[in-house]
């Protein structure tokens, strides 16, 4: 199935498709694609013949019914406003959930049936997805693909929190045993995100019935940036139901091309990018996946800052970091130039965290654009999120305890050498791995 929608600076092309597979009687999956509202859901229902296929279509409708309704969102969207948006698809996926559940109680027959749920708005620039369960949203940019969505099953939780080993949990006999979906109760936990989109960005929405058969996200990458973008859902139901075909199997793809020309929409793409590219490069942040650089950088506010402009005064007190995203400044300490940063570069980042006073001042020499995080969003993400919370805080460990090394050998040195400072480097040690690697494998 084809659908395109026209929003107002980018052009979204969709292609959907599902299959029974080679194992199964029912197609209990289902996939809506509404490219009016920008609207496109994979579910993958659960509860045996009929059931499932109930508890699916159910939420997929319910959801296409409240998102229709909301009128005021979605025009807060087409604005670049997204927190009603968010709030919308949360509490359309809560609602299915109560919907679904009410059934079975009123058809016992039909208790405890559910379904996964896959859910992106897609306009004017602005993503808004919502998730629940182990079907799966994937993000292809610049030839990467990143998976937006986070599996809800046993095995992904066992691995996180360092139960299980990726290999183990590979060799599981558990594979299929989800922890959230839409229906088993009344309530359910709804994870979100919103992200900026670009041009030429390719997004995936699949059931598991194709995601356990994709064995590397760079064979999925290449799939999906081909410019036959029609022909793409065939391929992978194909490919799917080669390796067993077990499953139902369901993939809906979409590609954003712009159609507004205008340098703003370069501009915002740059910028974009820059911020991303920017994170990945602070040694604080490193540790962070794709969606978890998105929620990161959808907290940022950007500002720009004119020829001789102060950005930041030496001895103020303030709570935010930069990124330099355009243009270039001075570092000045005591009225004397110490350093000059260009595009790319960073600074002030320990104000997250500390309240002393800035050590220098950063003017601007040309125009300049910068990206600020401030402290108040980025301590609700930390508590909102505990990994990205834990990611953050071992860089830091590892960063201070480098500079407690290094300050300590620079004062044995001194002492050595009668106050000469000779001290060398620690950072020729390197650092201990990352324990956070623990995606779990696909076989």
């Amino acid at each position: 199935m084809r659908r395109s929608g026209r929003l107002p600076c980018m052009q979204i092309v969709s292609f959907g498709l599902t299959d029974v597979g080679q194992k199964r009687k029912h197609n209990e999956d289902y996939f809506l694609v509404d490219p009016d509202l920008g609207l496109y859901i994979v579910c993958d229902g659960m509860g045996g013949h009929a059931s499932g296929e109930i508890a699916s279509s159910t939420a997929a409708t319910s959801i296409h019914e409240e998102v229709r309704e909301a009128t005021e969102a979605l025009a807060a969207l087409d604005q670049g406003l997204t927190e009603l948006a968010e709030k919308l698809l949360r509490e359309a996926l809560e609602r299915a959930s109560a919907r679904i559940f009410q059934m079975g109680i009123d058809q016992p027959t039909k208790k405890g049936m559910g379904t996964t749920c896959s859910v992106l708005i897609l306009r004017a620039g602005k993503g808004v997805l919502a998730h629940v369960g182990d079907s799966r949203i994937y993000l292809v940019r610049g030839g990467q693909a990143h998976q937006l969505s986070e599996d809800h099953t046993f095995l992904q939780e066992a691995v996180r929190h360092g139960i299980m080993t990726p290999q183990q949990a590979k060799e599981s006999s558990h594979q299929n045993i989800i922890t959230r979906a839409v229906g088993p109760l009344e309530k359910v936990m709804v994870d979100t995100l919103v992200f900026d989109v670009l041009d030429d960005d390719t997004y995936l929405l699949c059931s598991d019935g194709l995601h356990g058969h994709l064995e590397e996200t760079d064979d999925l990458a290449s799939m999906l940036t081909g410019p036959d973008l029609e022909a793409v859902p065939k391929r992978l139901v194909d490919l799917a139901n080669e390796r067993g075909g077990d499953d139902n199997i369901t993939a809906v793809v979409l590609r954003a091309r712009r159609v507004n020309t205008e340098q703003v929409e370069t501009d915002r793409a740059t910028l974009v990018n820059a911020c991303i590219d920017t994170f990945r490069h602070i040694q604080l942040f490193q540790e962070l996946s794709m969606p978890e650089l998105l929620r990161v950088t959808t907290a940022c506010r950007t500002e720009t800052f004119q020829p001789n402009e102060e950005i930041i005064r030496e001895g103020e007190i303030s709570e935010s970091l930069f990124l330099l995203v355009s243009g270039q400044v001075s570092v000045e300490r005591s009225e004397n130039v110490v350093a000059l940063l260009g595009a790319g570069a960073h600074f002030g980042e320990m104000a997250l965290l500390s309240q002393r006073p800035r050590s220098a001042t950063v003017k601007a020499r040309t125009a300049t654009t910068v990206m600020i995080l401030d402290r108040p969003p980025f301590f609700a993400m930390m508590q909102q999120d505990s990994l990205l919370a834990t990611k953050f805080l071992w860089r830091l460990a590892q960063s201070l305890s480098l500079r407690l090394d290094d300050f300590y050998g620079l004062q044995e040195a001194g002492t050595a050498s009668g106050g000469a400072m000779h001290g060398k480097s620690t950072l020729r040690f390197g650092l201990y791995p990352s324990p956070f690697n623990y995606a779990v494998p696909q076989e």
